[in-house]
């Protein structure tokens, strides 16, 4: 059950930089507040709540950082009011994109993300245009280490409803279906797991080269300024990454 990962090849790294990492935080902390918010500040009754702490921890969110977001969302009265929606598109070549936005003036948000796409050799589509390209799984990653047993935890993921498992170079990554995920999660981090992803994503049938180089020098623009947008949590696509950008 070994073998390339599709999504891994079109992962970007986690940023680096304390400025980077400080958005990423930030964008993390928009999710936990309208989760609360939908559904309540206990983890217990509220999965969705705990499959986000999950995702913010294995991002190395601090813990204080993540109780601070849930205290105040509980408390807050009249707050901006985010609503969650997804805008699909197609970048240079035409790679399929599918942006998934936090925003409270959907109209400033769909303005500034056309704007990326029209600067950057693409074109903002109609919802459903390429979603019907992916597939919404769970993705659990596990640094792999002297003190995990490949055979055990493999068994370990496939017992408590894992779809799939991959042993990478330095990781193994476990796929779920959308409905199993929060068993899956729960299961590991019980026998003593740690996660370096553990999260919701849309995983793409097939991907998409680029080949001439303004291609490609675009694609990584339209990404990197649309992950950049404060209102933008994730950003999908098929585009199969260059190597030397995926290791940079």
């Amino acid at each position: 059950m070994s073998g390339h990962s599709k999504w891994a090849n079109i992962k970007r790294k986690k940023e680096k930089t304390d400025a980077q990492r400080a958005k990423l935080f930030t964008k993390l902390g928009r999710e936990l507040s309208v989760i609360v918010r939908q559904g309540g500040p206990d983890p217990e009754s509220n999965s969705k709540l705990k499959d986000a702490i999950a995702k913010a921890k294995a991002c190395n969110m601090p813990n204080e950082n993540i109780m601070r977001c849930i205290k105040k969302a509980s408390g807050e009265v009249g707050g901006a009011n985010y609503e969650e929606i997804s805008y699909e598109g197609y970048g240079p070549g035409g790679v399929a994109v599918i942006v998934e936005a936090m925003t409270d003036n959907k109209n400033r948000t769909a303005g500034d993300i056309r704007h990326y796409f029209d600067k950057f050799g693409g074109n903002l589509g109609t919802t459903g245009c390429v979603s019907f390209m992916f597939s919404k799984k769970g993705i659990i990653m596990i640094e792999k280490s002297n003190k995990i047993n490949e055979d055990d935890l493999m068994m370990e993921a496939i017992d408590a409803g894992a779809e799939d498992f991959k042993s990478e170079n330095e990781y193994y990554e476990i796929t779920t279906s959308v409905e199993d995920f929060s068993k899956v999660r729960q299961s590991l981090e019980q026998k003593g797991y740690e996660f370096i992803e553990a999260e919701l994503t849309m995983i793409p049938a097939t991907t998409t080269k680029l080949v001439e180089p303004k291609q490609i020098e675009f694609m990584d623009k339209l990404i990197e300024h649309l992950e950049d947008m404060d209102d933008v949590q994730n950003v999908y696509h098929n585009w199969d990454m260059p190597e030397e950008d995926e290791e940079e």
